[in-house]
């Protein structure tokens, strides 16, 4: 009997500890580097764009702008960089992807578009990322709640009747499409979600999956977040908070991407209920439909952010 006892707490034992890896691996982030790091990875989906890419974050980060703070709603500041283009104009809130070490490398093409809109915009440090503080990421679950705050802060400065849009990428589109069940201000005008996932627990297992482990390890993940994060992964998912929606969505994905599936994108386009539209790019790795038809994606960016906002070509 003794010895039944002590198999089962050295049993629990390791499933604590498992528990505690995998949080540590997927949910935690520890202190992040003053100077982030810029450099491409070296795949055959980025290597053909790679000098483009550098030139176009080059010009991003040399662009002046103004650091902004919030609260969030659970006692975190968060940070952001908010870009002046013109008085009165739109607003665009700019979401990154998971543990992108700088916002901008998710948004060159983006900022360049909202610029050539004539969009003011703002691009954020999601939680336990870049500035903001936090030590946990929670997939969009926590922040979402995020960006219902920073939606509130620029409503707050730029005025009631202010058009804005939320671009979110991977991560971030998973954000913004979550929030959309939160009630969002009527002067939210249109959410881009560019390769954004159906929920956090699909994309979990999705990646567990390509990595080639077994199922169960996902047990393991969730009982993680639940011991460790506070966190109940099915708290929220996209899918839902679309069939909610009623904001104006685009949605795209590059058909070749290895990290979020494309057919997530297309899941969530057919549970949309709203006013929507859908771009794919064939050929076109993970966060980089921009790159793989840069000419469509500018052109439906730029005209769903216009009509929406309901600014006019000058």
């Amino acid at each position: 009997m003794i010895i039944f006892l002590i198999m089962i707490i050295i049993l629990c034992c390791l499933m604590i500890l498992a528990a505690y890896i995998s949080y540590r691996r997927i949910f935690y982030s520890g202190p992040r580097p003053d100077c982030p790091d810029h450099r491409i990875p070296d795949t055959d989906q980025y290597r053909p764009y790679k000098e483009e890419i550098l030139r176009l974050l080059s010009e991003a980060l040399a662009l002046p702008y103004e650091s902004v703070a919030i609260k969030s709603y659970d006692g975190l500041t968060l940070y952001g960089k908010y870009y002046h283009v013109k008085d009165h104009a739109p607003l665009q809130i700019m979401f990154h992807g998971y543990r992108t070490p700088l916002a901008e490398r998710d948004f060159e093409g983006g900022m360049q578009i909202s610029r050539q809109a004539g969009c003011n915009f703002l691009l954020v440090d999601q939680r336990a990322h870049g500035k903001s503080q936090g030590h946990i990421t929670t997939f969009g679950i926590r922040e979402r709640r995020d960006c219902l705050s920073w939606i509130t802060y620029a409503l707050e400065r730029f005025g009631k009747e202010t058009k804005i849009t939320l671009f979110g990428i991977s991560m971030g589109a998973a954000t913004v499409l979550m929030a959309a069940d939160l009630g969002l201000p009527e002067n939210v005008a249109g959410i881009v979600a560019d390769c954004g996932y159906t929920s956090p627990e699909a994309i979990i297992k999705s990646v567990i999956g390509s990595m080639g482990l077994p199922g169960c390890v996902y047990f393991f993940v969730r009982l993680g977040a639940v011991l460790f994060a506070h966190l109940n992964l099915s708290e929220s998912d996209a899918v839902n908070a679309v069939k909610q929606c009623r904001i104006p969505v685009l949605f795209i994905h590059g058909e070749d991407d290895r990290y979020v599936p494309c057919k997530m994108t297309k899941e969530l386009y057919n549970a949309c209920l709203g006013e929507k539209y859908l771009l794919t790019v064939p050929g076109a790795g993970h966060g980089m439909s921009f790159y793989g038809n840069r000419k469509e994606y500018v052109r439906m960016v730029q005209k769903f952010v216009m009509e929406k906002s309901e600014l006019k070509n000058e």
